[in-house]
């Protein structure tokens, strides 16, 4: 795997929560002889052994259950020794939801009115404002949960020398949301172990179901950025493409405006996206990338 992800012309990898507990000790062994170097982790890492498939928010830190909020923490500790094992700079944090209605996913639901023409309707405003007021009326708790959580592993991030990149995510149910990512960055402000990490993907996605405007988005979090996660998005939610190819993200924009050569910028692609498509896209990526800011 580390071998394959070299010769497409990438010098580090992000472990991420897909990785398996048998692929650790390959890993560890491919990192110690200098085979590959690991620039992050993502939550969890490993998989969680009981949990099928790839499944980063099987346990949350919201959750209304005490054993899942504490089973979400022990993972997320052993996460860190695992990214300080790897030798990695930084761990990224899914925080969390508001739960809104048992079984309903109000996000997918707007996503399939925009997929059928009605974005611009009074129909998609109006289910677009009740769920958005919803939200607004129950995300406190979640959030609170979310926020005392951040604050127990910002004490062992500093202790590892780890940043914590709290993700932005895709799904306007999901904790922080884009107001209240400001506000919880705000107060670890003076912490360098707690930052923001961008998901173009993530944000488009919101983007195109007007729940956000990328570009003002990432203008209010400029002072919190630490990294990213590269990926672009077929309209209107299909993520996880290879930049450059059809898209809808901005680049060319958002790239010089927000983002510096110093920052870890990891692509994240899904393994439908063809060799020839990410080594295309990886061009154009590394002379936009050669014109940033250095820092």
């Amino acid at each position: 795997m580390c071998e394959e992800i070299k010769e497409l012309g990438f010098e580090y990898i992000e472990a991420s929560h897909g990785l398996s507990l048998s692929l650790m000790p390959g890993l560890m062994k491919a990192v110690d002889e200098g085979r590959i170097r690991v620039a992050g982790v993502h939550n969890f890492c490993p998989a969680p052994i009981d949990v099928q498939g790839d499944a980063p928010d099987a346990f949350r830190f919201t959750s209304h259950r005490p054993e899942q909020r504490e089973r979400a923490m022990r993972l997320s500790m052993e996460t860190l020794l695992v990214a300080a094992r790897l030798e990695a700079r930084y761990v990224v944090l899914h925080m969390g939801e508001v739960e809104l209605f048992q079984g309903h996913d109000c996000t997918r639901e707007l996503q399939r009115m925009v997929r059928n023409g009605y974005r611009d309707s009074l129909e998609y405003a109006r289910l677009k404002g009740k769920y958005v007021r919803k939200r607004m009326r129950l995300a406190r708790v979640y959030y609170e949960r979310a926020r005392v959580a951040l604050h127990k592993l910002a004490e062992r991030a500093e202790k590892l020398n780890l940043v914590l990149g709290v993700e932005g995510r895709s799904h306007f149910e999901q904790v922080p949301g884009e107001l209240e990512m400001p506000t919880l960055l705000a107060e670890f402000a003076d912490n360098p172990h707690v930052r923001y990490w961008h998901d173009f993907g993530h944000i488009q996605r919101k983007h195109n179901l007007l729940l956000l405007n990328h570009d003002q988005y990432l203008k209010r979090l400029k002072p919190h950025i630490y990294g990213a996660h590269v990926n672009d998005v077929q309209w209107p939610q299909r993520d996880h493409r290879a930049p450059f190819m059809g898209g809808d993200v901005d680049f060319d924009t958002l790239l010089p405006r927000y983002f510096t050569q110093a920052m870890p910028l990891t692509w994240e692609l899904s393994s439908s996206v063809s060799k020839d498509a990410i080594l295309t896209a990886k061009q154009r990526w590394d002379a936009l990338h050669d014109s940033l800011p250095q820092e």
